[in-house]
């Protein structure tokens, strides 16, 4: 029994964080100066996307800083990305999972492949820490006091 090249769709993990290069000056290539930092950025986007397989891909602000540190015109040859599928906190998104593309910051290219990272427990719980805090509302300050919280 043959099985055709659609049929054989592979089950990625769940949740997963990778580190990539990406070449930005060969997918810039021969772009108008004054588009040249924006293209960079939807190209990080597209190959999220592509690497990652979520629609819903968020760029770090870092990363975003670093396209455009030089300016519209001179973006950085090549940048080492950490792309992270992870769960939608919101029940009302159209997809379950999406991609967070962060900046590593290498202090050379050479000899760099694609590697999986493992978050270790204290990241992991600066993230649930860093989504508590966004989740935490008042619906008024008056009579608020602070208060030490040990977790």
């Amino acid at each position: 029994m043959t099985t055709s090249k659609g049929d054989r769709k592979a089950k990625s993990p769940d949740l997963v964080s990778r580190d990539y290069t990406i070449h930005l000056g060969k997918l810039c290539h021969k772009i108008t100066f004054k588009k040249k930092a924006p293209r960079a950025i939807k190209e990080i986007r597209k190959f999220a996307e592509k690497a990652m397989g979520t629609k819903d891909v968020r760029i770090d602000a870092k990363l975003n800083k670093y396209v455009w540190a030089t300016g519209i015109r001179k973006i950085p040859v090549r940048v080492r990305v950490r792309l992270s599928r992870k769960r939608n906190e919101d029940e009302e998104a159209d997809e379950k999972l999406y991609t967070l593309a962060q900046l590593v910051e290498v202090s050379s290219f050479k000899g760099l492949q694609t590697e999986n990272v493992e978050l270790n427990e204290d990241e992991e719980a600066d993230e649930k820490l860093y989504t508590l805090a966004q989740l935490v509302e008042v619906s008024s300050f008056k009579g608020l006091q602070t208060e030490n919280v040990d977790a």
